[in-house]
């Protein structure tokens, strides 16, 4: 869900002001293609974040 609400404000279609938590850091730490693999995907077992390797 995280990823879903880092997305819509990477993309322009929400506030980035509107983003609390992971979706705050995530948007600003993560690409959009990155996000998108994210947020179509299952949310079992996934990374909380994208380090940066």
């Amino acid at each position: 869900m995280a990823a879903g609400a880092a997305l819509a404000a990477k993309r322009g279609e929400k506030k980035k002001s509107e983003l609390k938590g992971a979706s705050k850091s995530m948007e600003k730490s993560m690409t959009e293609s990155e996000l998108e693999e994210l947020a179509s995907g299952k949310r079992k077992g996934k990374p909380q974040h994208a380090s940066d390797d």
